[in-house]
């Protein structure tokens, strides 16, 4: 049976099974025996009055029967075509721009499906179920929503009138295997040394930012950091929507903020959540990313005794990442003067690692920097590149080829090294 042929099926079956006034009633069991009576119903239809239509369906072989039946019940029950489209492991990102126009990307590519929602109404009730199952609702006047998915997925809807092309689902899915560095090594974004360096600095609780643009790592960066943390160490994880996966700390808190119900009340922000983290006696405080004001208390937490702390931001570069903090910092520390702001982020922020996704759609570290501090004559950050990316003559235009090189610049802030007890020379 064609793909084209199949679908058609699919939409013929699903259009008989709703037709059932005890659909809504049913249990897993009746609409699973429903839909096969349905389809055995079509079967001697077609055998009664088209032949060509009987040899195709009695011909289906085992697995592509499962495929149909499966397809039905999933629109009914599951998250119909989206359904399908998370069960293939590969896809790393989904965007949905109203009914009829599907993307997936897979390998860091971008692609147009043929498979796509039948209706604006199947797609708004397939929204409506994965955002009610996490507690939340969408609707004209609450028309944008963050959440997530039962594996763990972060999805991001925007219905209209704000959609003018019908409703928006934005997907991103997350590897079940918790990212580790010996992966980042195997995908070339980091060397084995860089990552040795990496794990004095974490044991030794450096402040880290990884910095970068959407897509381009930053989370899954972050998860592999955090396996270097002791793993008696009480360790504290605020989101916005919980994507990081520490799984080898035993005293592990997970806090995850929420957005104001219909009455505009009930809002508990990042910024809420530092200030509550920091009575819970934490050791480290990792913060899955700063937007906003809550820069100044994460930057206080860092200058208070929680040394080790761990984020990630939005930036270009690492300058553009302290240029962005100052900008952070502002929006929740009215009539703070900017020189003081400066100070307090050289003061707090001592090592950023950003990362970039590159032409050939690859993740690399492009760069590993330490914080010295704050030259008020020059206004600038005083900064001191210890890796840098660099290709070599292997690249093109459609394969980048490098590694992050040594730069010949001691490293000069090493402090908590020799507080840590380690003598290792980086």
């Amino acid at each position: 049976m064609t793909e084209e042929h199949r679908n058609e099926l699919i939409r013929q079956l699903k259009t008989e099974v709703h037709k059932d006034p005890d659909l809504t009633v049913m249990s897993d069991e009746e609409l699973r025996g429903l839909i096969v009576r349905t389809l055995e119903r079509t079967t001697q239809w077609a055998r009664e009055n088209s032949p060509e239509a009987y040899q195709e369906l009695s011909g289906m072989n085992f697995r592509e029967r499962g495929l149909v039946l499966g397809a039905v019940f999933e629109s009914i029950r599951g998250l119909g075509v989206l359904g399908q489209i998370i069960a293939d492991s590969d896809i790393t990102e989904v965007m949905i721009n109203g009914f009829d126009h599907i993307f997936v990307e897979k390998a860091g590519r971008l692609s147009m499906l043929e498979n796509h929602f039948e209706s604006k109404q199947e797609l708004e009730t397939v929204i409506t179920k994965f955002v009610s199952q996490s507690g939340r609702a969408v609707n004209e006047s609450e028309p944008i929503v963050d959440t997530h998915l039962e594996d763990g997925s972060r999805v991001n809807v925007v219905m209209p009138p704000v959609a003018l092309n019908g409703p928006i689902v934005t997907i991103r899915r997350f590897p079940k295997e918790a990212m580790t560095v010996q992966k980042l090594i195997q995908y070339g974004s980091i060397t084995p040394e860089v990552a040795e360096v990496l794990q004095l600095l974490v044991s030794a609780r450096y402040n880290i930012f990884v910095s970068g643009g959407t897509g381009s790592g930053k989370t899954t960066f972050l998860n592999a950091l955090s396996n270097f943390i002791p793993r008696d160490e009480r360790v504290i994880t605020i989101e916005d929507s919980a994507e990081l996966q520490i799984r080898h700390v035993d005293n592990l808190v997970r806090l995850e903020t929420r957005n104001a119900g219909p009455d505009g009340k009930g809002a508990i922000t990042i910024r809420d959540l530092i200030k509550s983290a920091l009575r819970m006696r934490p050791d480290r405080i990792v913060v899955g990313e700063v937007r906003g004001a809550e820069a100044l208390d994460m930057l206080q937490a860092m200058n208070t005794g929680h040394d080790g702390s761990l984020s990630t931001g939005h930036a270009n570069s690492t300058v553009d990442m302290l240029r962005r903090l100052e900008t952070m910092v502002l929006q929740g520390a009215e009539g703070l003067p900017l020189e003081a702001i400066r100070q307090q982020i050289a003061s707090a922020v001592d090592i950023i690692i950003h990362l970039s996704r590159l032409r050939d759609k690859s993740r690399k570290t492009l760069e590993i920097v330490e914080i010295l501090g704050y030259d008020p004559t020059a206004r600038e950050f005083i900064i001191n590149p210890l890796y840098t990316f660099r290709e070599t003559a292997e690249s093109t235009k459609s394969k980048v080829v490098g590694r992050l090189i040594r730069t010949e610049n001691p490293m000069k802030n090493t402090q908590k090294l020799e507080t840590a007890g380690i003598d290792r020379v980086i």
